[in-house]
């Protein structure tokens, strides 16, 4: 390093347009020096980075929620509480609502039973404060004898609907025989039995004796068309 700074200041020639010149360093003492200078500088910072202690690097982001250890929990609990009024309202809302619908229409019960249970199971919680009372405890089990009455009024109305739908195709195409399916060998059997449970719910839910002849008894004078039997009401529908 010495011999290259003692020598005097060189012409800055380019090497391709004088090879005769002096080959030794065509660069000036001081831009060895300075360079000389970076680089000893270099040296020395990388020195001091591997001499320093490691430190542990951080995420480069933080949890957004502290463990649940760490936070003080809160329980917070909401109750909707209903008076005896709003109670008596709904169940009599409820009740209409099912009263009101078309029993027979299989299409229509299929859409709102699954809604009526769930209404069902609501009223059946906020009834229990008022339970004991008499005006309250006599609608809610009007409600219930409703449902119970509903559910073996579809019952029996499904079956008596698939009797006639076999009896419609036992008699082939357009009633011409064609393509006829298998009768039923027992369809009277199926029709006293129908019968009688239409005469015992008529006996044991008098009050719901609209419904019970809007589904079951217009159920087997339907099937009556198909099948002739007797029941208790049959002349009511004129055939």
């Amino acid at each position: 390093l010495a011999q290259v700074l003692a020598v005097p200041d060189l012409e800055l020639t380019p090497p391709n347009k004088s090879p005769e010149k002096n080959k030794l360093c065509w660069f000036s003492p001081s831009f060895l020096a300075d360079k000389m200078a970076s680089h000893i500088a270099r040296r020395a910072i990388t020195s001091l980075r591997l001499a320093a202690p490691r430190v542990a690097l951080q995420p480069a982001f933080a949890p957004r929620f502290a463990p649940a250890s760490a936070v003080a929990t809160r329980q917070y609990l909401t109750v909707v509480k209903y008076s005896r009024d709003d109670v008596m309202a709904k169940l009599d809302a409820f009740h209409a609502e099912v009263f009101a619908t078309n029993w027979a229409d299989y299409l229509n019960l299929v859409y709102n039973v699954p809604f009526w249970e769930v209404e069902y199971e609501k009223l059946s919680s906020i009834v229990q404060p008022y339970l004991h009372e008499e005006e309250v405890g006599k609608k809610f089990g009007e409600v219930q004898e409703l449902l119970d009455v509903m559910y073996q009024c579809e019952d029996i109305r499904d079956h008596l609907n698939e009797l006639a739908e076999l009896c419609t195709r036992a008699s082939g195409f357009m009633g011409t025989g064609y393509a006829a399916e298998e009768k039923v060998d027992n369809l009277d059997e199926h029709a006293k039995v129908c019968a009688e449970a239409y005469e015992a719910l008529l006996a044991k839910h008098p009050d719901f004796k609209p419904k019970i002849e809007q589904t079951v008894g217009h159920g087997l004078a339907i099937l009556r068309q198909k099948h002739k039997f007797k029941f208790g009401s049959m002349h009511r529908y004129f055939f």
